[in-house]
């Protein structure tokens, strides 16, 4: 029994590992090294706190909660709860997250695609590409109950496999590095903020449902153990994959430090695929192309689940069935996928980042301190974090 309830958590660890990690986990820990230099630890320690502890915080926050976001969104209140949700189903969706996700995926692997045509990016390519990511995105998470399963023992050890590759040629093969005159503080200030924008909190608010789901179908749910008991349950998975997590992180922050210099990028979305092919050459193509694959395809399938749960629940009351409800959040998706990636990623700042995160960030921990303390305030704290979040914004 030990050994099977030892196996499941190293499932469902890998599988949280691969649902936070996506097409842009790929790109901030790069940008960390490439810009801090002899001080990549400063500044991926920094990285590390806001990019691996907050998306963990939240889900420790959620298995309190058994999984219901809309019990932890309605400490705010039903109507400002139901509100909050909404708002994040189209970050996550078809607003934010899933376009992301197909256009960075684009540009990583555009020259290693066998179709000609998309190895340019353009208007047509874009909408191509995002039919066939959508539909493999399908084929990913139509059986919901099988998501963290396929996560567990297929997609998460691809990834991780060829992302050791390429980091352990990378250190083996790492060239000099610049001396960063910048001080510690504020490399340590900087990538603090770089890790914040990742924005996995959202995630992992939401993806507990799947996970925890996951838990029960693997034996471990029992109705006479308490939500403290089961957090730790699901805590073991989730310190299992934050730490994958936070190494992988530093890894790929090692390739950025010592092997970025003298890249040349148009956009954000090129730096990985431009450090491993200055390790691997033109022979690390396919382990580039998996690499990127299963990061994005491992967080979208979980994504479109979620929101075809909730559209098919709170939106259309069951009136539809899962796929339908899954058919019609896949084609919101295409527009702003076509979109191109500056466009998306203009979207992911501003309000969003500025004022939308931080109140999420507040509520997870004041939510967290209620189920832990029974700390009642919520509303008030909130609203003084909107208030001041705001005036920030506009100044």
């Amino acid at each position: 029994m030990k050994q099977f309830l030892k196996s499941t958590t190293i499932s469902v660890g890998l599988a949280v590992f691969s649902m936070l990690f996506g097409a842009g986990n790929l790109i901030y820990p790069i940008l960390v090294g490439m810009t801090t230099g002899d001080k990549h630890i400063i500044g991926i320690i920094g990285f590390l706190l806001t990019a691996v502890c907050l998306p963990i915080a939240g889900l420790i926050t959620m298995i309190f909660f058994n999984g219901n976001y809309y019990e932890f969104f309605n400490r705010l209140g039903k109507i400002p709860g139901k509100i909050c949700v909404f708002l994040c189903m189209l970050i996550i969706g078809p607003v934010v997250a899933i376009p992301r996700i197909i256009t960075l995926s684009h540009i990583m692997i555009a020259p290693f695609l066998p179709i000609e045509m998309l190895r340019t990016i353009s208007l047509w390519s874009s909408f191509i590409f995002s039919c066939i990511f959508l539909g493999f995105t399908f084929l990913g998470s139509y059986r919901k109950r099988r998501i963290v399963n396929l996560l567990g023992h297929f997609i998460s050890p691809l990834l991780l496999i060829s992302l050791l590759i390429i980091i352990i040629k990378g250190f083996f093969t790492a060239e000099s590095t610049f001396a960063n005159p910048l001080t510690a503080f504020s490399i340590f200030k900087e990538n603090l903020m770089r890790g914040y924008e990742t924005l996995d909190l959202f995630g992992t608010i939401f993806f507990a449902s799947i996970i925890l789901a996951a838990i029960a179908q693997n034996g471990f749910h029992k109705t006479d153990i308490t939500n403290k008991q089961r957090a730790i349950i699901g805590l073991k998975a989730g310190i299992l994959g934050g730490s994958i997590l936070a190494f992988i992180y530093a890894g790929i922050n090692y390739l950025g430090a010592f092997h970025g210099s003298g890249i040349v990028y148009d956009n954000a979305g090129e730096l990985f695929r431009e450090v491993s092919f200055k390790i691997f050459t033109h022979y690390g193509a396919i382990i580039i192309s998996i690499a990127v694959a299963m990061a994005c395809y491992s967080t979208a399938i979980t994504l479109a689940a979620v929101i075809a749960s909730y559209l098919q629940r709170e939106i259309f009351n069951n009136r539809i069935t899962f796929i339908q409800s899954l058919i019609i959040v896949l084609l919101t998706c295409i527009p702003l996928s076509t979109a191109g990636l500056s466009t998306v990623l203009r979207l992911t700042g501003g309000p969003i980042s500025y004022i939308g995160y931080p109140v999420l960030i507040v509520l997870t921990f004041l939510n967290l301190a209620y189920k832990l303390w029974g700390f009642k305030p919520v509303k008030i704290p909130i609203l003084l974090t909107f208030i001041v979040m705001f005036i920030f914004y506009l100044l």
